[in-house]
C-alpha cells in the first residue's frame, strides 16, 4: 500500500514538471519567434540556380493560449491533495 501511495506522488510531481515546462513554453511562444528557412530553385540539366530565404514567424496566438491553458491545468493536477 505504501509503494502506491509514494508512486503516486512521484507521477503527480512529475505531472507538475511537466505542467510547469508546458507553461514556460506557452510564455515564450508569445515573444520567441520560431527560424524558417526555404529554399526555391530552377534545375535546367546540370545546371540549378537557388535561392534560401529565412523567415522568423511567431506561433499563432491560439497555440500559445492553448500551451498556456494545458500547462495550468497539469500544473493544477500535479500539486496533489497534500
Amino acid at each position: 500500500m505504501w509503494g502506491t501511495v509514494a508512486s503516486l506522488e512521484i507521477s503527480m510531481k512529475a505531472l507538475f514538471i511537466v505542467g510547469l515546462i508546458v507553461l514556460a513554453l506557452g510564455i515564450c511562444s508569445f515573444f520567441v519567434p520560431l527560424p524558417h528557412s526555404e529554399e526555391h530553385g530552377v534545375s535546367a540539366g546540370d545546371l540549378h540556380m537557388g535561392v534560401t530565404t529565412h523567415h522568423e514567424e511567431r506561433v499563432p496566438p491560439a497555440v500559445s493560449i492553448v500551451l498556456l491553458v494545458v500547462g495550468a491545468g497539469l500544473m493544477l493536477g500535479g500539486r496533489g491533495k497534500s
